[in-house]
């Protein structure tokens, strides 16, 4: 009989190896007690938390936090059902309410996930003879969304918009046409030029899909993401986001202008066969939408943030994804995995937590450290951060 299991022999070896050496398990990290939105006890160690994600800081909120108590005293753990059927509460009326008061769209949907957004959007509004041209770097719910509707797949190279538009120009007219871009790429930190990208997909007849799950309540002068940003948000048919970033919770959704969107509530599988999303949650997502409404200090203590840990990491001599800070996320990028592994540990036992990334969910086969901004990080958090990597990159040879 067949192994099923035995195509992925080679990274169970490359797994082995990794560990025999003696290096801790970069990908089974345990929170032990988590202390703020920047610490935690992680493998039994006080740390710095620098790959979570939460980037402004919301999982502790007071307001969010209570909004949660409130919605599990008075409606449970749970809903039992679908959205269509007995899972709709009043919280995900209010929540939905909340993204669109955020965005000043029309249409708000909610989905269990921010990959299940992806991945229910993209399959039901393109098909099996429409075609969708997505960037080469996009995220694995985008290219599962495509495989899942059967769509016509056009890759393009990261950020080129001259190969997105020679894409665009090869496909048969009268096709259907989807552009699925993203404001910041969440491996390197680096932002689209969406503004050019939407002129040359309209150009060509396409509708726009841009997943902002990175850039949300942060980037923008509302927080409403890169689009917003280059002054384009009223050209994108969907933005997709999470509630899992800077939300501070869990959770996916879909905001549009378009006048049928509310068709996809009975028409999108990954939301009418999926249980809705607990009280709890959807009541700290909508309060804590709304307290990001007015988060402009939070957003500019965010950007002051990564502007110096961008400058000061450069300064030491890593090498980093992107030239100059685009996001909250910065990049180190490392020789290879082995040394990527060991200057992960070496930063552990400093205690500093980032994210080990590794091929092939990065581009070009790179091995980085992720490191990813907080609102809540202190300006002094942040000087002692760029010791540690200083200590752990001279103690591994990175730099």
């Amino acid at each position: 009989m067949t192994d099923l299991f035995s195509k992925f022999d080679p990274l169970i070896q490359q797994r082995e190896t990794l560990l025999a050496s003696g290096v801790e398990d970069p990908f089974n990290l345990v929170m032990e007690k988590v202390l703020s939105p920047t610490r935690a006890i992680c493998n039994g160690r006080e740390t710095i938390l620098l790959g979570t994600y939460n980037y402004m800081g919301m999982t502790f909120d007071p307001d969010v936090i209570q909004a949660g108590k409130d919605a599990l005293d008075n409606f449970g753990s749970g809903t039992t059902g679908s959205r269509v059927l007995n899972g709709t509460y009043q919280g995900h009326r209010e929540v939905e309410d909340a993204l669109k008061e955020f965005y000043a769209m029309d249409h708000a949907m909610v989905f269990s996930t921010g990959y299940q957004a992806n991945l229910g959007i993209i399959s039901t509004i393109a098909g099996k003879d429409d075609y969708i041209v997505l960037d080469i770097d996009s995220h694995a719910s985008i290219w599962d969304g495509c495989s899942l509707g059967n769509a016509q797949i056009v890759p393009f190279k990261h950020n080129d918009i001259e190969a997105m538009e020679k894409r665009l120009r090869r496909i048969p007219e009268g096709a259907g046409k989807l552009v699925v871009l993203e404001g910041v790429y969440s491996m390197m930190g680096d932002i689209a030029p969406l503004k050019d990208m939407i002129a040359v997909a309209k150009a060509n007849g396409a509708m726009v899909l841009v997943d902002e799950a990175h850039s949300m309540g942060f980037i923008g002068p509302n927080g409403r993401g890169v689009a917003e940003d280059q002054g384009v948000l009223d050209q994108v048919d969907f933005v997709i986001g999470t509630f899992s970033k800077s939300v501070g919770t869990v959770g996916g959704f879909c905001v549009s202008n378009h006048p049928k969107f509310e068709i996809m509530r009975l028409v999108c599988r990954p939301y009418v066969f999926t249980a809705s999303l607990p009280p709890s949650v959807v009541a700290t997502a909508a309060t804590s939408i709304r307290k990001l409404m007015h988060g402009s200090n939070k957003r500019a203590h965010l950007w002051e943030n990564s502007r110096t840990l961008h400058a000061g990491l450069k300064a030491l001599g890593f090498q980093l994804g992107t030239d100059v800070p685009q996001s909250a996320i910065i990049a180190v990028i490392m020789p290879d995995l082995e040394r990527g592994a060991g200057m992960w540990e070496a930063l552990l036992r400093e205690g500093l937590y980032v994210n080990l990334a590794r091929p092939p969910a990065t581009p070009a086969n790179m091995t980085l450290l992720r490191c990813s901004l907080c609102a809540e990080h202190s300006s002094e958090q942040v000087q002692t951060i760029l010791a540690m990597f200083e200590r752990a990159g001279k103690a591994t040879g990175i730099i």
